[in-house]
Order: structure tokens, then sequence, then C-alpha cells
């Protein structure tokens, strides 16, 4: 194998020596992939990310997973239950155990892959499967998915491969347990045990990465710099399709145009869809470079957004939240930046999914109807050309996302400049990815506006980023995801009643009110749907895009070479 060659991130193209003679050759056993975030974690249950999503997909494997095709399978147990078959088998629930819908639970049996290692060779067996258990219940340990976690009743182990999970309801997807992503118990649980309460900060995922113990996919990580690269070689303890190459190398460069020509240079081999160019530069990239790669552009369920933090006072007026998004031309910025080619979000759920309903409220661009609802809602005395209330307060707003995101900082300065023409001052202050997503985000710190995209599956229910008990505290080891600290109980017994539906038109009409409450009370500015672009040399066979949560990489092992 080639000596690997270490990134030198050019942060200008004319630092570069003849770096624009197209894509130069490299060693068939290294891939070297160039994404512009580096996560915040890399523990499997905790702060969901992008990043980290590409990156553990490459080195373990959910136990079921929506594919290509939008479709439940399984990944790490071998067949999915269900009613018809005898493996999942509804039954009444525990005294004292309230349930959901209609009062009953289910019992699923699952069997892990039997040949299923952990990349140090320890069999991944149902103790694993009980210590995740254990971690995801704790209200300390900070996992994402805190309410996967309370629905599960308990857990019967056959033997060391196959196990029965009883659960609190029947819902629509009652197969699907794709965010119970195993830990090496082996590992974690004397680190777990020792302080379950400080188990983020001592989790052997962030401080001791390169253990293969970690890993049970085709690949496991040799060498981890924070902010900087992530190496990959393969798993000898595998139990697939032998991948391509021998070695991945993942270098975060978090300033787009860097991205750019640290691929024209030769530096990087390919540029991930996930989180690479923003849109409006691969097309331009295309224009001047689009012979020497092939590029895939995948209209996706991902949506680029602005979080509203809603215990500011400010934002706690609906007419303030709705004036926000009638003062912005969303459509001029679909249009101009992306050739219409990433249409404008007006909820959460996208066209592509077949619980749409195209009927909610719109807002267009109506600087009118904004100036009327500041008006109404106090904001109506004009200083500088700047709002204030009666108590002589500025209407004024603090604005983050992701610095070094050229098209975020773009689409940022936009409305910035929409929303000073309706008399409302945004003060930008961005932070590096690591550190809005880490602290800002995850923590609740940010006091306003906060930009940036969620992934999500097909009709994925949004009860972590929506429902009233998802919402980050201190207390419960910031678990959930609903940032904004959106409160609404109508929104909650929709979430909590749509996952025991079974009836998908009965379903279709309770999405349908989801949306008109998430468009009447606007937690979130939705702005437009994401189509991700994969830049990728010519050699490279292989790489499907999935268009939702589940991310290519996911399918590492089948990515080839040819023609090289």
């Amino acid at each position: 194998m080639r000596k690997l060659l270490l990134a030198v991130v050019f942060a200008f193209a004319g630092s570069l020596t003849g770096a624009f003679a197209g894509p130069q050759a490299a060693a068939a056993e290294e891939l070297r992939i160039g994404i512009s975030q580096y996560p915040t974690t890399l523990h499997p249950s905790r702060e969901a990310s992008v990043a980290k999503s590409y990156i553990m997909s490459m080195t373990q494997r959910p136990m079921t997973v929506y594919d290509h095709e939008w479709q439940l399978i399984c990944m790490l147990c071998v067949e999915l239950p269900s009613i018809e078959a005898g493996t999942a088998v509804p039954e009444d629930l525990p005294e004292g155990v309230e349930g959901a819908g209609d009062g009953k639970g289910i019992a699923l049996t699952y069997t892990i892959q039997p040949e299923a290692t952990w990349g140090d060779g320890t069999p991944i067996t149902t103790k694993d499967v009980l210590f995740t258990l254990k971690v995801g219940r704790h209200e300390k340990s900070g996992v994402g998915s805190l309410e996967l976690y309370r629905r599960i009743l308990s857990i019967d182990v056959i033997d060391d491969k196959t196990f029965v999970m009883h659960y609190d309801r029947i819902g629509f997807e009652y197969a699907a347990i794709n965010d119970f992503r195993l830990l090496p118990a082996h590992i974690e649980e004397p680190i777990f045990d020792a302080a379950p309460e400080d188990y983020r900060n001592r989790t052997a995922f962030d401080n001791d990465p390169a253990n293969p113990g970690l890993a049970f996919g085709p690949y496991r990580i040799v060498e981890a710099i924070p902010g900087s690269r992530i190496v990959l070689e393969r798993n000898d303890t595998w139990w697939g399709k032998r991948p391509a190459f021998d070695r991945i190398t993942l270098l975060t460069i978090e300033k787009t145009t860097a991205l750019e020509a640290n691929l024209l240079s030769g530096n990087i081999d390919m540029i991930a869809g996930e989180l690479g160019l923003t849109f409006d530069q691969a097309l331009a990239f295309e224009r001047r470079h689009g012979g020497n790669y092939q590029i895939i552009y995948e209209p996706s369920l991902l949506y680029e957004h602005i979080d509203l933090m809603l215990e500011n006072p400010i934002l706690q007026d609906k007419r303030v939240r709705q004036a926000l998004v009638y003062a912005i031309d969303r459509e001029a910025i679909s249009e101009r930046l992306f050739e219409g080619r990433q249409p404008v979000a007006h909820s959460g759920v996208s066209p592509l999914d077949w619980v749409y309903y195209p009927d909610i409220k719109k807002y267009s661009h109506d600087p009118q109807k904004a100036a009327a609802l500041l008006d109404e809602a106090g904001w109506s005395e004009m200083r500088g050309g700047i709002r204030h209330n009666a108590a002589g307060e500025p209407l004024r707003l603090e604005f983050m996302t992701t610095a070094g995101n050229r098209i975020r900082e773009l689409v940022q300065q936009v409305l910035q400049s929409q929303w000073k023409q309706a008399g409302i001052d945004m003060r930008v202050r961005n932070e590096p990815p690591r550190a809005f997503f880490g602290e800002t985000v995850h923590h609740r710190r940010f006091t306003g506006l906060a930009m940036f995209a969620w992934g999500k599956g097909p009709e994925h229910v949004p009860r972590t980023t929506l429902h009233s008990e998802e919402i980050p505290t201190e207390e419960n080891g910031w678990s959930g995801q609903n940032y904004t600290g959106f409160r609404n109980a109508e929104m909650d017994s929709l979430i909590e009643a749509i996952g025991v539906e079974l009836d998908r038109p009965t379903r279709k009409e309770m999405w349908a009110r989801v949306q008109q409450i998430y468009a009447e009370e606007i937690p979130v500015i939705s702005l437009y749907w994401r189509a991700n672009a994969h830049v990728l040399p010519k050699w490279l066979k292989g790489l499907r895009p999935t268009g939702q949560m589940a991310t290519s990489s996911l399918w590492i092992e089948d990515w080839t070479v040819e023609g090289r």
C-alpha cells in the first residue's frame, strides 16, 4: 500500500500550483474523501449529525434502516419481525403501563447476524443489546432518542444472538428500531458503571476511537484527529462483502471553497454529497470541470431551515414569527442561487413524501403583510430604520449558522438584508461547525435564530424535534432535539397518535394537521429542500445516494474502482 498522503487544506486557490489540471490518479487501495464538518462526538447514540452518520455508517451497521427504495430492511438483524410470520406478537401490557393506541403492546423477535463480531473479535451478542438498553434508559446518558428507550418495556434474552423486545405500543413501523445502535458492553459497560452521569465525557468512542472493539462494519477507525481527519482501515472481522479500499481518509475542510480547491489539486478524490459542496458551487464546478468528474444530484428529504429560540420574548409572539417569513423572498433565493432545483420548503414534510399535504398555509414574499403584523405586535415605531416597541427596545435578534459554509453565509446575508428592509435588526454571529452543533445548538445556547439542515427518513414522525418532552435540558442530559423549545399540546397528541395509527388514510389526515400547525405556529422557518451534489472521480462506481436519512456510505462495501 502506498504511503498515505496527508492533506494540506488550501484556503486560497492561488496557493495551488497546477491545481486545475484535473483529478490526480490515486492507488486503488486508498480513497480520500473531503467533508465539511467534523462530528462533535463519535458515540452512536448521542448528538445526531450528518457528519457522524456518514463516518459511523462505514464502521457500524444499524439493526434496521430504510434502503435506497425507502423500504425498511434488516442490516445487523437477520429478518424483520412481522405479525404474519409470528415474530411480532401483539400482547397485553403489564399492569400499570398505559401504552398508546388500543392499549396493546407488541413483542418483537430479532436475531443478530450469526457471524457479527466487534473489530477485536468479540462476538456481538445480546449482552450488548441489554447494555445498550441500560444506557438508553439512564436519565443522564444524553442519548438522542430518549423516547425510543422509554417505549421499550423490557428485553428477554433467548440466546446469545436472539432477543425479544417488548414495546409499549403497536406502531405503523413497529419493526423499525433504526436508532437502537448497539454499544460494545465489553468495552463501554465498565466505563458507564463507574460514573453514569459522566458517561458522555468518558466514553471510549471519543476518548479511544481507534479501539478496534468499537467497530463492526466494513471499516474501523485507526486515527482520529478532532477537527482535522479520521482514517479508516478494513475491519478484518467484518462478516459481509469485502470492501474495495484498504484505507479511507476523511479530511475535514470546513470552508467549502477550500473543499473544491483540494479536489482539483488531487489532495482528495471525492467530496461527500451529504456534507460537501453547496448546490450553487456544484453547479458552477460542473460547468468548469464536469468533464473530469461524475456529479450526481439527488433530491432529498434534507431541508435547510432556521430554528427559532422560542424562549426569547420577541419570538414568543407568533405574529413576529410569521412576519419574519413574510419579510423574506424564498422563491427568489431558490431561483437565483439554485436555478429552482432546490425548491422552497413550506413545512418540515417534503413533497417527495407520501404524507405531504399541499394545502397548508404558505408564506409568499409580502412586505406589507409583514409590516402589518409587526405593527400589531407592538413594533411600530421606526428609529434609524429599526423598529422599536413602546418601551423603546429595538427589534433586534442574533442570527447564527456554520462559519465557512459559503452558501449558508450567502443566504444569511440575503435574509439579513431583507429583514433590515422590514425594520428588523439581525446581528450575525457565526461559529465553526464543531462549536455550533456541539455546544450552541445542542445545549440551546443560541438566543435568536440558528440556521442548519435536518435530514429524515420517509414518513419520519418528528417527535424528537417538535414534541415538548424532547426539549434538551441539563436535567435530561441534553437529550432530545427540540432546540426551539416548541410546546403545543395538539402537536404532542398528534405525534403520539400517528405512531400507533395503522390505517394509512387516517394517518395521512393526521399528518395534514401536523403540517397545518407547523405552518401556523412557525417554530421553525423552513427555507428549501436540498439536493445534494456528490462529486466523484470517474473511476469510482457503485455509490448510490438515498435521498433520505441513511447516508450513501452505509453501503460502502458496494463502492468499486473501474478504469483506473
